[in-house]
């Protein structure tokens, strides 16, 4: 996949602003007063501008966890061994980790992708088998990957979120799982949005103040040896990125593609649609913001793509689990607006004209 390919194949198509100026005037005759139901009232609007239906609906919900290793745990920037990647994607696949409960709650479909597990993960049914290495290089000597890898890990994303629509997707819900990711995602913030690591580099899976320090200067000669541009986002990915946050990203692109939003979970989720709004800036009007995470920084990487998270919990633990606890909040927004009676339907009376 060469990179002029690459683009023209995932052109996001405008927001549908007749839907939306529909949905708007539907909201106006609904039974309440107006603006009463607030930020849910704003969230169906833009879902009908996204998907260009007046009142969407989101009967099929997908949740895809993207999980890789990460060559940079081998300088001590995690709290846990590398080798809990695929010791977590097991107990996802068994239905026993957060997003496995979550899943289940909010009644999606979990699929967890493999795209870069530094182990042999037995099959599973709802396991995918997309590895594109195991494992990425160690970033702050040497690029992640390749930049034909980097290309793969967008394909393979891509072609997930294809197999998942024809089920039927109406939303898609991302997350991910790669010890030393943070660390990663991180540097492809920094590398895209131009931030100073200090300002963008949190505690992770937990370490102290002096081991976020360090990862801090871990992610600063990541950068200095890359050297890389935010006008070459396939080369961030290539130097600094992982595999998942490649796979996140071309997943955001095929599902935009598709008219279908996008629930973003936390800092990772968020790095991989920076990378997705450098590829396709329009990408950014099918970007639902889940949640402000604990992580530092990751407010700042909301603010650079214009999203406003829709909920505060101070939550840090990743795999989508975020994404997943809003997805009852977006869900409530769409069916409020579909199946609330207008005042005519109820023989309610209007608010008096002053």
């Amino acid at each position: 996949m060469t990179d002029h390919a690459f683009t023209p194949k995932f052109a996001i198509p405008p927001l549908d602003e007749a839907a939306a100026e529909a949905a708007r005037a539907r909201q106006a005759q609904l039974t309440k007063p107006a603006g009463s139901l607030g930020r849910l009232e704003d969230l169906a609007i833009r879902l009908a501008a996204m998907t260009g239906k007046v009142t969407p609906r989101l009967n099929h919900k997908a949740v895809l966890v993207f999980a890789a290793d990460h060559g940079v745990t081998a300088e001590g920037v995690s709290a846990y061994p590398a080798e809990v990647t695929a010791q977590m994607v097991l107990n996802f696949v068994r239905g026993g980790a957060a997003i496995s409960v979550l899943s289940r709650f909010t009644h999606s479909r979990l699929k967890v992708v493999d795209i870069g597990v530094a182990a042999d993960l037995p099959p599973a049914p709802n396991l995918l088998e997309r590895k594109i290495a195991p494992g990425t290089g160690n970033i702050a000597r040497e690029p992640a990957m390749s930049r034909e890898q980097a290309w793969a890990a967008l394909e393979a994303g891509a072609d997930v979120v294809a197999e998942e629509a024809e089920e039927g997707l109406d939303i898609l819900v991302l997350g991910e799982m790669g010890i030393g990711n943070t660390t990663a995602a991180a540097a492809v913030a920094c590398a895209l949005g131009g931030f100073p690591p200090e300002t963008i580099v949190g505690h992770g899976t937990g370490v102290d103040e002096a081991g976020r320090q360090h990862k801090a200067t871990v992610v600063q000669r990541a950068l200095a040896r890359a050297a890389v541009s935010p006008t070459d986002p396939i080369g961030v990915l290539q130097q600094v990125g992982g595999f998942e946050i490649g796979g996140m990203a071309g997943a955001m692109l095929a599902a935009a593609q598709r008219r279908v939003p996008i629930l973003l979970d936390g800092f990772i989720a968020t790095a991989a649609a920076m990378l997705a709004a450098a590829l396709a800036p329009d990408i950014r009007g099918y970007l639902i913001a889940a949640h402000l995470s604990a992580e530092q920084g990751h407010g700042q990487m909301l603010g650079f793509l214009g999203l406003e998270p829709l909920l505060r919990l101070g939550l840090r633990l990743g795999e989508g689990s975020g994404a997943a606890l809003a997805l009852p909040l977006v869900e409530a927004a769409v069916r409020l607006h579909a199946e609330m009676a207008t005042f005519s339907e109820a023989g309610v009376a209007e608010k008096v004209a002053a």
